[in-house]
This record gives C-alpha cells, sequence and structure tokens, in this order.
C-alpha cells in the first residue's frame, strides 16, 4: 500500500468492511516497516515472493498457462520461484526448450528470434489459517535441489500428515 493510497486490490478482493479491521489491527509502525520490506528474496537461482513477478496480488496456481509462468520467471531470471499468494502447495515444471518468433511483412524479411530456457520451476509455498486446524508448507534444499510439501494439523487433530 502506498502512503497515500487507499489499499484498493485489498477492497476490491476482500470489501472495506475487511480492509478496515485490518486497517485497525496493525499498528502504523509495523506498516511502516512493512513499507521498507524488499519485494521479495533472490539467493542462488531461487525466488521466493508473495504474488509474482508482476505484482503481489498475481495468483500463480497449477492451472496458470505456461507461457504466463515462463514470463513470470523470465522477468527476473530465477530459475526456481516459490510464490505464496494462492496458498495452494504445488510443483509447476516447465521443461528446458526454445521458442522460435518471426515476424512476415510484405515490406520486408525479418530474422528469427530464439529464446531458449533452461528448466525452471514454480513453487506454491502453503499457507497457515485458510483452513481451520492445518498448515501447509515447503521444504527445500537448493544444494541438492531437493523439494517436500509438508502438512501440520494443529487443534483436536495435531501432528505432522502428508
Amino acid at each position: 500500500m502506498g502512503s497515500t493510497a487507499e489499499p484498493k486490490e485489498l477492497i476490491d478482493r476482500f470489501g472495506k468492511e475487511t480492509a478496515k479491521l485490518l486497517w485497525d489491527s496493525v499498528s502504523r509502525e509495523t506498516v511502516q516497516w512493512l513499507r521498507n520490506c524488499h519485494f521479495g528474496f533472490f539467493e542462488l537461482d531461487c525466488l521466493l515472493i508473495h504474488g509474482s513477478t508482476v505484482s503481489v496480488s498475481d495468483e500463480l496456481t497449477p492451472e496458470t498457462q505456461p507461457w504466463q509462468m515462463l514470463d513470470r520467471l523470465q522477468r527476473v531470471q530465477a530459475n526456481h520461484l516459490f510464490c505464496g499468494r494462492s496458498g495452494q502447495v504445488f510443483e509447476y515444471q516447465l521443461q528446458a526448450g526454445s521458442v522460435n518468433s518471426s515476424v512476415m511483412t510484405l515490406d520486408q524479411p525479418h530474422p528469427v528470434q530464439t529464446i531458449t530456457a533452461p528448466k525452471r520451476r514454480v513453487v506454491g509455498v502453503g499457507n497457515v489459517g485458510r483452513e481451520l486446524g492445518k498448515a501447509t508448507y515447503t521444504l527445500y534444499s537448493p544444494y541438492s535441489d531437493r523439494l517436500e510439501f509438508k502438512t501440520v494439523y494443529y487443534g483436536g487433530k495435531k501432528g505432522f500428515g502428508n
């Protein structure tokens, strides 16, 4: 949220009452701290971000089109994009490949451009609190490239599950 602008995306998505409840629940000191936080964390070839490289509200899911996933990854040259906006746990793999593009006009030929991309993936990191009594999260080791999804149940049914 900007310093003077209304939280339009929040209001559009959840309504004025929810936006006001959130605004009243968070101290101004915390809001200022959040404004100064980085957009995401980039380490090695991994980017951890809330939405996507387009917007905080951009929600990537397993149903997102491959060309959109590739676009989000290409913007920052990340091979692994970890995002949390959807609240889902998922792994979306894009295999290595290339795309040829060209423009055909009546006056002159244009060269073919080839864009190549390595194998990449988008990972939904899960959430806490969307489903009462259940928290989902992701473990990733960049050295072994191992990805693991976990679920923790709390409340009446407690413990780890898959």
